[in-house]
């Protein structure tokens, strides 16, 4: 079945080049303000096809809804009820399943991501700041036209220099694995995995377990479109160091310690290929970075521990069903860099991701709940993933090491969930349906 990509949005297939984004959460007030709103900036959200075949583009927008912000532009309560419990839902009321408990608990959650008000978001990509600020302008003036159309709150998104490649405040390299498509992203690089049936992304395509399954109805809102797990993590980058510190006497062992906890250098350099020194060449081959497994090569993770965040996230051949549980993730960093060798200074920065997929279930809260939070994984016994997971000071990191394993108690939380929410990311013909709902009520009653 061929993919649609004239009708998909460009969100989970193109990585445009992009430097600066930002985010709008928006509320609708008014069923017919949220369809005036919509209507002025379909002509702006770019289709996969589009931005695939040109990169000159400078801006590109994307648009996704909660279930509230499909009831608020009009969809019927027929059609609202055949969309899956757990978005329904929303992140907030299933925060114990994603570990969003103590100081990552909704109650503390900034920008009123865990209001029912939250209807909807728009990303607005750009290739510099200058850029993202003309298109936030223009933004704001169509709001001006729309009535009882509000932002309940923004973020704004920028790399972090310098731009050679993508990283994080931390100081790791980003985008270093990604699942492939099949049919639209051509040969995987060497251990990135089989490529994976569409379906397990986009809705109304055939997914690793076969024909595609039933679609929230009707199937123009739903086929192409994809659902979103987004994340505010803020990363406390001074922590971080302090950590490295209390427990690496020199540099080189800081940088041991930073390269267990991730289970790649900061390069990108992989523990298992490299483990006993960086390889910062092979952190930037994409031909090599990622072909690696685990049973066979590092079964008993002495050179990437077994609890390490990037063996957690992706098991590769020590976990079953690998196909349906991997998920696409896009997103960026927000804040400045906290200069080396500075303390803390009370400006939060970190990391806003989205995480795409066909079942929230299936993929993002199965990660959630049990390779990132599950403190048995891999019968580690009492811990969490050691960068991502919900960590209170009770929780422990084990690095194999011989003759003797060196175990670190109780690990600080390194970053706090700032926010978080579940939307359902519509496809171009859906958004036309989404805009024309006043319409074909209006011929319905005529």
């Amino acid at each position: 079945m061929r993919l649609e990509i004239e009708d998909i949005q460009h969100f989970l297939i193109s990585r445009p080049h992009a430097l600066a984004a930002r985010y709008e959460f928006l509320t609708f007030r008014q069923n017919a303000g949220a369809r005036e709103w919509l209507n002025g900036i379909l002509e702006k959200v770019g289709t996969a096809k589009a931005i695939e075949s040109n990169d000159s583009y400078t801006r590109w927008v994307s648009v996704a809804f909660t279930w509230n912000g499909l009831r608020a532009l009009g969809v019927d309560e027929t059609s609202l009820a055949t969309f899956p419990e757990e978005f329904r839902q929303g992140m907030a009321a299933r925060a114990e399943i994603v570990g969003a408990t103590g100081d990552n608990d909704p109650k503390h959650w900034v920008g009123g991501l865990a209001s029912p008000d939250l209807h909807a978001i728009v990303v607005l990509f750009a290739r510099d700041v200058a850029e993202r600020e003309r298109c936030r302008q223009e933004h704001r003036e169509h709001l001006l036209q729309c009535d009882r159309v509000k932002v309940l709150s923004s973020l704004d998104l920028e790399a972090i220099p310098p731009f050679t490649y993508a990283h994080e405040h931390f100081g790791y390299r980003d985008r270093l694995s990604q699942p492939y498509i099949k049919g639209i992203d051509g040969e995987p690089t060497p251990g990135s995995g089989p490529p994976i049936n569409a379906g397990e992304f986009f809705l109304g395509y055939p997914d690793e377990n076969g024909p595609p399954a039933g679609l929230p109805q009707p199937e123009i809102l739903s086929h192409n479109g994809s659902y979103l797990a987004y994340l505010r993590l803020e990363e406390h980058v001074g922590a971080f160091r302090d950590f490295l510190r209390q427990n690496g006497a020199t540099p080189e062992q800081q940088e041991w310690i930073a390269a267990k906890l991730m289970g790649r250098w900061r390069s990108g350099a992989p523990l298992v290929l490299t483990p006993d020194k960086d390889d910062p060449e092979l952190g930037g081959d994409m031909k090599r970075t990622n072909d690696f497994n685990y049973a066979k090569m590092d079964p008993y993770g002495y050179g990437c521990p077994l609890g390490s965040h990037i063996r957690r996230m992706n098991p590769r051949d020590t976990a079953a069903n690998m196909q349906r549980r991997r998920m696409i993730r896009r997103g960026g960093t927000y804040g400045p860099p906290l200069p080396e060798g500075k303390p803390e200074d009370g400006i939060e920065r970190g990391i806003a991701a989205f995480i795409g997929c066909a079942s929230l279930v299936r993929q993002f809260e199965f990660a959630m709940n049990v390779w990132v939070n599950d403190p048995n994984f891999h019968e580690l016994g009492n811990e969490r993933d050691p960068i991502f997971g919900t960590q209170d000071g009770s929780f422990d990191m084990t690095i194999p090491k011989r003759p003797i394993r060196r175990k670190i108690t109780g690990l600080p939380s390194f970053t706090t969930l700032r926010g978080g929410a579940y939307f359902f990311l519509p496809g171009i013909r859906a958004l036309r349906y989404l805009a024309a709902l006043s319409d074909r009520s209006q011929a319905r009653s005529a």
